[in-house]
């Protein structure tokens, strides 16, 4: 008897299409980086996560064959300039590849989830542990140059203790004292500042080398919420005698020269903003003072907001590619035999 083909559910196309688009921007940001960078022990990072990305578009490309499935059409080498002058730091490409492979993870551990049929499982949970092993990989680099960010320390606990007054959720009532930061809101604080610091070196590299005015604006709108937001954390973390974090130097050149097309810059933000409204939902979940949730709350806003802004620009120059989708029956029906 003839084994009936398994076809892929929405979820696994959803999957493998946003895998694509990911995939096939990173090689040409990752490949720029490749040609400028200067420091031995940062370039074999830099080129371990190009050869990664490389290996998944050719196992993608085969997957939409098998399928008979409509390649993307994603990124090419008409969307980065390779004769730019350089635009990021060493330091900054190592940080850039940490905090991209900490997105990488969380994207892979949730197709995984939704994905049933076998080949598919089995390449997500692949890329899952390459994206882990690149990450693990760049955080050593970093430890071993010191260049690493650490979240901050604090006193070792040295007993046990339940919550024993509903005022631990205190924080909004400003003539109310508030409770000290417990761990998990300073990690989630410290995180949310890397990655706003990330987001806004990339927009001001961003900004610098598009010749759009409308994208430049976007860019500096971008940078500036970012600085905003990371100012509201740094304050929390310094009001509990935290101090502000260390964190690597992530600069950006003075290169004006466009080096990447606005279609993939402005893809590559709405990535990134996408990424951060899950961390600040993820922060507001796991934050018992009530201040903090109502402030990632309304910073979500902010940024939701900045990415519809970004989702129409892209729409109206043409550069936002249509994720696949089932089709207007009702639409369809009306238009039958009109034509």
């Amino acid at each position: 008897m003839a084994e009936k083909k398994v076809h892929l559910t929405s979820a696994e196309i959803a999957s493998v299409w946003s895998g694509y688009l990911n995939d096939t921007m990173s090689l040409c940001i990752l490949g720029f980086m490749l040609k400028h960078i200067e420091d031995s022990e940062i370039k074999p990072v830099v080129q371990h996560a190009y050869n990664i990305s490389e290996n998944h578009i050719g196992q993608l490309h085969q997957i939409f064959e098998e399928e008979n499935y409509a390649t993307p059409i994603g990124f090419t080498d008409q969307d980065v300039n390779m004769n730019a002058p350089h635009l990021f730091t060493d330091v900054f490409c190592l940080t850039y590849i940490t905090h991209m492979a900490r997105i990488g993870m969380v994207t892979y551990s949730g197709s995984v989830a939704m994905s049933v049929k076998k080949e598919i499982r089995e390449y997500f949970i692949q890329g899952l542990k390459e994206t882990a092993d690149l990450y693990d990989y760049a955080v050593q680099i970093g430890l071993e140059k010191g260049i690493s960010a650490r979240h901050p320390h604090i006193e070792t606990p040295k007993e046990s203790d339940y919550v024993d007054s509903k005022k631990y959720y205190n924080g909004l009532n400003p003539l109310s004292e508030k409770r000290p930061l417990n761990a998990v809101e300073i990690a989630q604080l410290y995180t949310n500042i890397q990655t706003n610091e990330i987001g806004s070196k990339l927009c001001m590299a961003f900004a610098q080398s598009s010749p759009s005015k409308v994208v430049q604006d976007f860019m500096i709108r971008g940078k500036d919420i970012s600085q905003k937001h990371i100012k509201i954390f740094v304050d929390k973390l310094m009001k509990n005698n935290l101090g502000a974090p260390q964190l690597p130097d992530v600069a950006v050149s003075d290169s004006t020269t466009q080096t990447f097309s606005d279609k993939l810059m402005m893809f590559h933000m709405s990535l990134l903003m996408s990424a951060g409204v899950g961390n600040y939902v993820t922060a507001g979940a796991s934050s018992q003072r009530s201040d903090l949730a109502v402030n990632y709350a309304r910073l979500s806003g902010e940024v939701a907001k900045l990415a519809k802004s970004g989702a129409d620009i892209m729409i109206d120059n043409n550069w936002l590619e249509q994720p696949p989708g089932t089709k207007d029956r009702e639409l369809l029906a009306k238009n039958k035999g009109k034509s």
